[in-house]
Order: structure tokens, then sequence, then C-alpha cells
């Protein structure tokens, strides 16, 4: 009975875990993607590190942590809320400037005329220069402002604190900002689960923007559809997730994450109504990793996001210290990255922005950001991409062969060579490539295509056969109706 009873527990625990080929199926290299059936694919690197910022990059000044990173056209803004500063760097990681107390136009540390205290920074999350204006805003998250500050003199210009006209329950603690060409600024509260706070150049509340959908429990659904106006009181209330970073795109749509795990998506792409356009037409929804390798799935976590001008964006995982990397159809490029305690790996990632095809990552826990450039295929992947967008088809054609030569397992490249074919009424040719990748959307299309033109080539033989046997019909009641008179 002992032998009956330990055969059966094995079976049923030999059921519940996952196979060991599984689980080495599901064992990521650093660099890798995922196929049509959802199998992990190891994959050319499309990026590599060259060059970091840490505590010995500037000289004498401690660097305490990084908690976000912002690049503009010719400087770097990284956020240190442990020291509750600002510092500043050139395009060659060269230091320039650490911005902690707030100066006025000639130079003069400012103070605070109510405490008679120096007017300083305190644990900012948020920075972003708004080079229209050259104003640089800063998130001043303990103090529950937005302190502006001029562009290149880094002197005081105002202060932005809860506007009068407000409305909600959130509060005014600006924790991420990005600010559009027109003024607008539009500010992330952790935890708010009211939408993102837009406000007006002059500090005015506008509106709250963006609504984060959270899972529909159907258990719960149910018991509240019978239930009374007294129990639904008591019932627990599910309130909207919270976002947690935004950004803009090259066509000034807010791109917007979020980790908590009652959401319905992860990332967004939002239009003037507030409504999420994000284009998902790959083989899965943007959602991260699919499989972690491990006996207990972890799901991907963003923390923030970065958008080329091409469309390309990359999104930064705290789970496994993970990029993932989508084009602007949602398909995913590349997965690099990890956790570890190497340089260039990722502890606590807090932050990643685009310095042209170079990719800037920030790390809390290391206090640390790390350059990355992209790998021969990376480059030809980026190019492609970025010939797609704009329209250059047969260039961006020639780019999807080049990375196919590099990496034949990037199904992305073969659809992106059948589009090429497609767009030159190549039909059979574009049939090809997009079953190759796995594409049946596109192989539809082109299928159709072939057959129409197929049709249009072959009208004649087509027609033929029909003519000679409405003929051969007609020619037979002629002669039966002719005999039998």
């Amino acid at each position: 009975m002992k032998l009956k009873w330990a055969i059966i527990f094995a079976f049923i625990l030999g059921m519940m875990l996952p196979s060991a080929s599984a689980l080495a199926a599901n064992t990521f290299e650093s660099n890798y993607t995922y196929d049509f059936w959802g199998n992990s694919q190891k994959s050319l690197p499309a990026f590599e590190l060259v060059n970091s910022i840490d505590g010995s990059s500037m000289g004498d000044i401690p660097l305490g942590s990084v908690d976000d990173v912002y690049v503009s056209s010719d400087r770097i803004f990284l956020v240190d809320s442990t020291e509750s500063r600002i510092d500043v760097f050139d395009m060659d990681l060269k230091f320039l400037v650490s911005i902690k107390l707030i100066r006025d136009d000639a130079g003069k540390i400012m103070v605070n005329p109510e405490t008679n205290q120096q007017l300083m920074l305190n644990k900012p999350e948020g920075v972003y220069l708004n080079e229209s204006s050259n104003e640089l805003f800063i998130a001043d998250t303990e103090a529950g402002r937005i302190v502006v500050l001029d562009g290149s003199t880094y002197a005081y210009r105002r202060t932005i604190e809860k506007p009068e006209n407000m409305v909600g329950v959130t509060q005014f603690k600006p924790s991420k900002i990005v600010v559009d060409k027109d003024g607008q600024i539009s500010v992330v509260v952790q935890g708010s689960y009211e939408g993102i706070i837009q406000l007006n150049h002059d500090g005015t509340f506008n509106r709250y923007f963006g609504l984060n959908k959270p899972r529909v429990n159907l258990v719960d659904y149910f018991w509240k559809s019978i239930a009374s106006n007294q129990q639904k009181q008591k019932m627990k209330k599910i309130f909207a997730p919270s976002f947690n970073n935004l950004t803009f795109d090259s066509e000034g749509l807010i791109y917007a994450t979020t980790f908590d795990a009652s959401a319905q998506n992860k990332v967004f792409r939002f239009n003037s109504k507030g409504e999420n356009v994000l284009l998902q037409n790959g083989y899965f929804p943007v959602i991260g990793d699919l499989h972690t390798g491990g006996v207990i799935e972890k799901k991907s976590q963003f923390v923030d996001v970065a958008v080329s001008q091409f469309g390309v964006y990359a999104l930064l995982d705290k789970t496994m210290g993970r990029i993932f990397l989508y084009n602007f159809e949602g398909d995913l490029m590349n997965i690099f990255g990890g956790a570890g305690n190497l340089k260039g790996d990722l502890k606590d990632p807090t932050a990643i922005a685009w310095a042209g095809d170079q990719l800037i990552v920030t790390d809390k826990t290391f206090s640390a950001a790390y350059l990355f450039q992209p790998t021969e295929f990376g480059q030809a992947a980026l190019d492609a991409e970025r010939q797609y967008y704009n329209g250059k088809w047969e260039q961006a054609g020639a780019e999807y062969e080049h990375t196919l030569h590099l990496n034949s397992n990037y199904d992305i490249a073969y659809t992106g060579v059948g589009r090429n074919y497609l767009m030159r009424d190549m039909s059979e040719e574009a049939m090809y490539y997009f079953e190759l990748g796995n594409s049946r959307g596109y192989y539809s299309k082109a299928y159709n295509e072939y057959r129409n033109l197929f049709i249009q080539h072959n009208f004649m033989w087509l027609v033929i056969p029909f003519v000679l046997a409405a003929f051969a019909l007609l020619y037979s009641e002629f002669r039966y109706n002719r005999k039998n008179s």
C-alpha cells in the first residue's frame, strides 16, 4: 500500500511540475526572442555595453542613486533622489553641473521667505527639458511641486504647486513629467487611480488623462450583479490601476506604462482623447516575457518606456532586468540584458532613454547609468525599421535582407522582405517570405493579390471553357429540337 501511494503521489507531482525539457526550452540566454509558437529562440545581441556613468564619473561628488534619465539634443539629465539632485552630462558622458540648490539669475542661492531656509530640491523623481521653451521641469516629489528652471543657466523661473482648481482625491506629488511643444504638462503621480494629471502651461489644472482599465473578475462581477445596494456598499471597490511612467513619441502622443497586476494592459499609446491606440500586431500582445524559465512564472513589470523617432520603443522590465524592443507594429524585435552583479547587469532598473540609436539604462541599486550601442545586427534592424516607418519600402527591404544574412531566425525580417515584394506587386515572392515569417495576416493579403492578378492575366483561359460549354449546350439543344420537330 505504501508503494502504491508513493507511485500515485509521484505521478501527481510530475503532472503539476513542468517537465525538464520544458524548463530547458525556457532557459534563456541574454539575447533571445519568441517565435510564432511561443518558444524562446536565441538571437544575436542587438545592443552591447560601451560606457557607463557611476560615482567615479563625478569626481568628489557622490552619486546616491539614479532614478530617472532624460536625454535632450545635447545633454543627459540624471535624477538622484537619494542626494536630492539633478546631475547633467554632455553627450560624451562628461560631467557638467549638479543642480540641488535653486539659484536666481545672478547665481545666488534663493531663500524660502516662510522658513528662512535655502531653497533646494527634495527627493525629486523626474526631469524633462522642454526645448521649445528652453525650460527644465523637475518633479520635486517629496516637496509636492514642480520646479521650473531656465534650460541653459538653470536659474529659477517658477514653481508649480497643487492647482487650486484641481479636482479628485489624488495627492499632488509629481513623480514623472513630460511637457509638449504647446507647454501642456503631463504628470504621473504614483498610486493615483484617476489617471495622468494634465496641467496648462500656467500650472492650472486641465484634466485627468488616459484610462487604465482593470481586469474583470467574473466571480466578483457575478456577486455584484445579484447583490443589493447595501451589500454593494460593503464590497471592496475596484479602482483603476495607476501609471508609473510616461514619454512622448515623434507624433506627440503619450506612451505610458504600468506594472499594476490588475491592469488589462501594460503599455499604452494614448491619442488626444485618452484612448489606447497602441498597435499590437505581433505574434503576442505587448506583455514582455512569455516564460521566465522557472517553476514559478514571473510576469514582466515595466518601469519605463523609451520611444525612438521611428516608432521603435524599448521597455525596461524590473522583474528580470531585461530590455524588450518592439517596433511600431508591435512586433517583438529583441530581448537583451538581465539581472546580475556584473557591469551592465541590472539589479533595480529605474529608467531608459534613447540617445540617437543608443540606449541609456539606469539602475538605482548600482547607482549607475549604462550606455548601450547597437551591434551590427541591431543597427541593421533599427535601420530597417527606420526606412519602413518613413515609407521607403525598397531600402527597408534591403536592410531586412541584411538582417537575415546576420540572423536567419529573425522572423520580422522575413515579413519585412515580404512587405517590400507586396508593395512591388510581386505577390508570389511576398507569399514565400510571409510564410517563412509566419505572418498570416500579410500572407492572406498577398494571396488575395496573387489570386486577383492570376485571374487578370488568365482571364481568357478561364472564360473560354465556360464559353465552349455554353456553346455545346446550346448546340445540343438546337440539334434535339431540330430532330423532334
